[in-house]
């Protein structure tokens, strides 16, 4: 999404809203299942003593599975988004800067390079999740499984004494 900010490029004070559902269907997660509700980007952009600022929040609901255990879960997504837009860049090694394209800015390029950033690396389906028992595969939030647990192999010897009693 394209917006023309000839409006308050020149205009300090002045500011343009915008509310819309970027496309974020390109942006490949393992974990991310589908979305439940649109993908939003709802903020603004305002001239704060000639300099253009962007400020926004990135909300959603997304169907996840979780690192761990593998178990389908819903996660509510909000995401604070923050820029400085420019017409030429000053400082190179600054990524949070963006370049207008004339007086216009792309947002589709800000709001899915916050979105893929800010994104979890690991989905889990809870903060403490125990995830799956490596030897049968029993999902151990639900309850221990009938493993036993394996001897360490410095140890053996002695389990070995015990069975010969």
């Amino acid at each position: 999404m394209r917006i023309d900010l000839h409006e308050i490029i020149g205009v300090p004070g002045s500011s343009v809203a915008f509310d819309y559902e970027p496309d974020v269907s390109g942006v490949n997660s393992d974990a991310v299942i589908e979305a439940l509700e649109p993908v939003r980007a709802k903020g603004r952009i305002r001239n704060s003593a000639g300099v253009l600022y962007l400020e926004a929040e990135i909300t959603g609901r997304l169907k996840c599975v979780c690192d761990r255990c593998a178990a389908e879960f819903e996660k509510s997504l909000r995401l604070p988004v923050k820029a400085v837009l420019a017409e030429e860049l000053c400082d190179e090694e600054n990524s949070d800067i963006y370049l207008l394209d004339g007086d216009y800015v792309d947002l589709d390029e800000i709001v899915v390079t916050a979105y893929v950033l800010n994104m979890d690396t690991k989905f889990l389906c809870k903060e403490d999740c125990k995830g799956l028992c490596p030897r049968c595969g029993k999902n151990l939030n639900e309850g221990p499984c009938g493993c036993r647990g394996e001897i360490n192999p410095q140890l053996a010897v002695l389990q070995q004494l015990l069975m010969d009693k």
